[in-house]
């Protein structure tokens, strides 16, 4: 028997699905967790593969698989008029120091912006790549939104987020949406643009992608001092609740 130990873990399904660099942190995505799916790794590039590649079962209870899409040459996307926006979000130990980043690419201009904060999570922070880059685009545009979140491009594409947002940010009687605050930006801001959400695979040599991710990674590094006040809130009332 192999005396390594594994050092990440992938939940699939639980409080908060996302990549976890110890079992304490998975364990607290998954305890008490009506089907909650999980596994540990060795390494990060496996779990990264594991998470962006398996069948997912979500938190919605239904299995969905995304087609990859590897699309490196925007020429015929910006030829038409459209606008290409890539994202990407991280978050230390999750929930950690996190970052952000979006390059957005509109004809032959382009523009990256970044931000971070010192306690959130990496779905929080993937989320507001996408909203910090279609609010700075404040004419109505035909936008492409490229990210490797299944989280966001299912809650999107399948009307996950509209139906929480029609029974009260609920997902059903006992249970709100997570990031319910930052869901409620982004369908205000789909419905002012016309949006169309691609996954991609992480990791997979995409020029714009991999730069969110350096842009990302960089500002969740850098001992960010803003505060996701939201989310510090409401950790601290799940704490105060028990």
């Amino acid at each position: 028997m192999s005396s390594k130990k594994k050092k990440f873990y992938v939940v699939w399904s639980g409080v908060e699905p996302g990549i976890y660099g110890s079992w304490n942190e998975c364990k607290l995505q998954i305890d008490g967790y009506p089907g909650a799916q999980y596994k540990g790794f060795y390494d990060r590039v496996s779990a990264e593969e594991a998470y962006a590649n398996e069948y997912v079962q979500t938190f919605e209870g239904s299995k969905s698989k995304a087609s990859v899409v590897v699309e490196t040459d925007h020429s015929e996307l910006l030829q038409c008029g459209k606008i290409v926006i890539y994202t990407d979000g991280s978050a230390l130990s999750n929930p950690g120091p996190g970052g952000y980043g979006a390059v957005l690419l509109d004809g032959e201009n382009r523009a990256e912006l970044s931000g971070g904060f010192r306690l959130t999570t990496n779905n929080r922070m993937e989320m507001l790549a996408g909203i910090t880059a279609l609010a700075y685009l404040q004419e109505k545009s035909d936008i492409v939104l490229f990210t490797d979140s299944k989280y966001i491009v299912d809650s999107v594409n399948k009307g996950w987020a509209k139906r929480w947002k029609s029974k009260g940010w609920r997902r059903n009687k006992d249970q709100y949406a997570e990031n319910r605050d930052l869901w409620a930006k982004m369908l205000d801001l789909i419905d002012f643009h016309n949006v169309e959400f691609r996954w991609v695979k992480g990791h997979a040599g995409i020029p714009e992608n991999e730069r969110c991710d350096e842009l990302a990674t960089n500002e969740s590094g850098n001992s960010p001092k803003a505060i996701d006040t939201y989310f510090e809130s409401e950790k601290q009332n799940r704490q105060t609740s028990f």
